[in-house]
């Protein structure tokens, strides 16, 4: 049985990322055949994001400045600081307004000595001027303003490229696109987009006893959550599900199974038939198959009977993970285990390994001490300080009703038998 760091040191290195020569696709950041409805008579754009949620594949760069021309960040007026660096309140300097500047509108002057042009933020600056007063410091009176407070040189002034300049990086391999990238992409322009394609992993579960939840129950029989909540997981986790069913707890229909899995999937996942019970058949049919096993039985509790074994192929190791069958050992062993392989070979950089918060327990905590326990419950902030709440009821492997709502999972060490209320626990982040 391995102890948890030698797992996770096993499993993580036998993951190798997606190539960024096999495993490229180039997308839009909109793709209009995929918006939902007929785009109305009156929209310029109608379309459904295809970027969202993907792994870029590639540096981004644009061959636009930002900003893209100078610009006022602030409503005033556009003048030269030669002009209104004396001025005060008892001495104002008086210049004439000759012309107005909405945001979009192209200026048509140029400013000389004694003028000023009435600017909006975000429009772009006259040539001749320098500075921007803001509104607030000065007075209107018909076509001229009367400047009363000295601004600073270039005073709201966004120059050309002072954020960006056009050729350099704008965006790195290996992140996730989300909100404020998707904002980036489209301000500069970058409409077509090289990302990974989504991993694809398949998922089954095993056993005789396990029903559809749409079949009635007869004495004895279980419904086979695991399936739906481990696709779930993996959707969330940026891959693909490939859903092969319930397969019977008979060897042939196993290897039939494993052998489809492990020939169109990137990653295989089954729940069940990986503990010692006399119908549990994985690990022979994983070797007869040509699989290296790695990984048979991990120090933790719940999850305990974890394997893991490769399959070689010509680009990466198929990965397969055998999980328990117990529906909260089955999710806490993704979470702990599954979830941060599968970001790992989606491509992304950084950010896929598991993340720990400390927490103040808000119940005690109670663990055997000889495996390393998860305690699952809710993280939560409270006064700027993170907290953790335990699910109420019994702490059971097979007890799946508690687990709804989980967003953490404390953690005790071996050795570790109690952490008391008010003391300082390490707890996983996990969500769907």
């Amino acid at each position: 049985m391995l102890s948890v760091s030698d797992a996770e040191n096993i499993i993580f290195n036998l993951v190798q990322p997606l190539s960024t020569q096999q495993d490229i696709e180039l997308v839009d950041l909109l793709s209009p055949g995929d918006a939902p409805l007929e785009p109305p008579p009156w929209s310029d754009s109608f379309a459904a994001l295809r970027s969202a949620d993907r792994i870029l594949a590639s540096e981004v760069t644009s061959q636009l400045d930002f900003p893209h021309w100078d610009n006022s960040a602030m409503d005033g007026y556009a003048v030269r600081y030669e002009d209104v660096h004396n001025c005060s309140e008892q001495k104002p300097a008086v210049l004439e307004i000759v012309e107005e500047i909405p945001a979009g509108v192209q200026p048509e002057s140029t400013i000389q000595s004694g003028q000023a042009a009435r600017i909006f933020t975000g429009a772009v600056m006259p040539a001749g001027a320098d500075t921007v007063v803001m509104q607030e410091r000065t007075r209107r009176e018909e076509n001229r303003v009367i400047i009363l407070t000295p601004p600073k040189l270039q005073e709201f002034v966004r120059k050309r490229g002072m954020y960006y300049r056009a050729g350099t990086q704008l965006l790195p391999a290996g992140i996730l696109l989300k909100a404020s990238e998707i904002a980036v992409l489209a301000a500069f322009q970058c409409t077509q987009l090289k990302v990974f394609r989504r991993p694809r992993v398949a998922i089954f579960s095993t056993g005789d006893e396990l029903v559809t939840p749409d079949r009635p129950l007869q004495p004895g029989q279980i419904v086979d959550s695991n399936r739906y909540a481990l696709a779930t997981l993996i959707r969330h986790s940026g891959a693909e599900p490939i859903i092969l069913g319930i397969i019977k707890d008979k060897p042939e229909a196993l290897k039939e199974a494993i052998a489809y899995a492990i020939a169109h999937a990137d990653v295989v996942i089954s729940s069940g038939g990986v503990s010692v019970g006399d119908y549990d058949y994985v690990e022979q049919i994983l070797e007869s198959l040509g699989g290296k096993i790695h990984v048979r039985a991990i120090a933790t509790k719940p999850g305990k009977p974890l394997t893991v074994a490769t399959f070689e192929n010509d680009v990466r190791p198929i990965v397969y993970f055998g999980l328990p069958g117990n529906p909260v050992a089955a999710l806490v062993t993704f979470w702990r285990f599954v979830q941060p392989a599968i970001k790992k070979l989606s491509g992304l950089a950084q950010g896929w390994e598991p993340v720990y918060i400390k927490a103040l327990a808000r119940q005690e905590l109670c663990s055997g001490g000889k495996r390393e326990t998860y305690v699952w419950g809710q993280l939560y902030v409270k006064n700027g300080v993170y907290e953790f709440q335990p699910a109420g009821g019994l702490q059971n492997s097979g007890n799946l009703i508690n687990l709804a709502q989980t967003n953490g999972l404390a953690v005790l060490p071996v050795g570790t038998t109690l952490i008391a209320v008010g003391e300082q626990v390490q707890v996983l982040q996990v969500g769907s």
